[in-house]
């Protein structure tokens, strides 16, 4: 809870610190690797910061927790700071490295807002940062306890066994580990952050999403190839598409991700597009070896069926479940040669299916496709609480706190 002397000083100076944390959070991290240049080695992703949505993300996460301070003191905004907390723990983070970013941020906020950040706003600014960072510290440390890791003890090497190509974009990747260390099996729907060594030795971590139920010795994820369209190519994506073979070795974290499968027995409806459709195979493939009898839609969009990645594993585990149903999208056309219960030309359309009573909705796929599809089961009557995304890098929607 923000003090009583902070609080009035945070509501007259959020507007200009709102207005200027673009800013602020460019200054930030031009300082911070200027200063630290160690943490673009395996912590920070060169490509997110290269396109600024890093920056964009921080900044909005800053402002809306300052926000929420001051229009609900007596609640933290709690999915902002899960979905934080998983991605740092993903990438093992430290609380040493929160004095650093302390350090760096304060220095922006003085540089950009100069002398409007007096020691009164200074030190109400300060506040709001260990509200913040200690909250993240605090769940990031139950994080690594629940796994009986350290920060540091998060990475392991585990071996490639299989590459599929799935389409002519999306690879799988199948992996064993080769140490004898305890491995807890992931919660359905969560990631592994890989982190390979770039030709230049700079170590660039991504996160991937776990594509089926692993048994503690085996797991297996699928990367997209991107495309530049006009800007460098994804170097971490293909470089495991170009480089990374059978009988090669990965560093890859532990399992992490704070949008897993509810285990509350509702229906559930998967709605995915692109590549999105990763949580959703890894979701699907838990619930096959759980042998549920829910009540399962899995609503899938994509160019076409060649498109569609991992379309046989998905198909083969919905045909498992005793009532399961996919429907899918096409937007070159309503065709598809597989044994599909829907098949539908265009976008996902709400009124060529059925919404099945009281049922949880998990979301992920380009933003643009789940900001409009949310929106539509929100008027359709869905509670907002019923609705769950996922979001491949930084966070730049933040509906949960909507």
């Amino acid at each position: 809870m923000l003090s009583a002397k902070s609080t009035p000083v945070i509501q007259a100076t959020l507007p200009v610190v709102a207005e200027n944390i673009q800013e602020i959070a460019r200054r930030f991290y031009e300082h911070l690797f200027g200063q630290h240049p160690e943490l673009l080695d395996g912590t920070f992703n060169r490509g997110n910061q290269a396109e600024g949505t890093q920056q964009v993300a921080l900044a909005g996460s800053v402002a809306v927790f300052a926000t929420a301070l001051v229009d609900h003191p007596d609640r933290l905004p709690e999915h902002l700071m899960s979905r934080i907390a998983h991605k740092h723990a993903s990438l093992g983070i430290t609380p040493a490295q929160y004095q650093v970013v302390h350090d760096n941020l304060f220095w922006a906020i003085a540089d950009v807002l100069g002398d409007a950040v007096t020691p009164e706003v200074a030190a109400a600014w300060d506040e709001v940062y260990w509200l913040m960072a200690n909250a993240l510290i605090n769940q990031e440390r139950g994080l690594y306890s629940a796994r009986g890791v350290r920060p540091e003890t998060v990475w392991r090497e585990w071996e490639v066994t299989d590459k599929i190509r799935e389409t002519d974009d999306v690879v799988t990747f199948k992996v064993k580990r080769v140490d004898d260390r305890l491995v807890k099996t992931s919660l359905p729907g969560q990631y592994v952050t890989v982190r390979p060594v770039m030709p230049d030795g700079v170590r660039q971590p991504r996160q991937y999403s776990l594509t089926a139920a692993d048994d503690g010795e085996h797991r297996q994820f699928a990367v997209k190839r991107v495309h530049g369209g006009g800007k460098p190519d994804g170097e971490v994506s293909n470089w495991l598409h170009d480089r990374v073979d059978v009988g090669n070795r990965i560093e890859m974290s532990l399992p992490f991700g704070d949008v897993v499968l509810d285990d509350s027995g509702r229906p559930v409806v998967f709605a995915s597009a692109g590549i999105g459709i990763t949580p959703m195979a890894g979701m699907l493939s838990h619930l096959v070896n759980a042998g549920s009898h829910l009540d399962i839609r899995l609503w899938h969009a994509a160019l076409d069926e060649s498109s569609w990645a991992l379309r046989q594993q998905v198909l083969d585990d919905v045909r498992k479940l005793p009532h399961g149903r996919i429907d899918v999208w096409f937007e070159r056309g309503g065709e598809c040669s597989l044994p599909v219960d829907g098949v539908h030309a265009g976008q996902v359309d709400l009124d060529e299916v059925e919404l099945p009573w009281g049922a949880l909705y998990y979301l992920c796929g380009p933003l643009p496709f789940m900001q409009a599809l949310r929106s539509r089961l929100i008027d359709r009557g869905i509670p907002p609480k019923d609705i769950q995304y996922e979001v491949f890098g930084p966070d730049l929607w933040q509906a949960d706190l909507e």
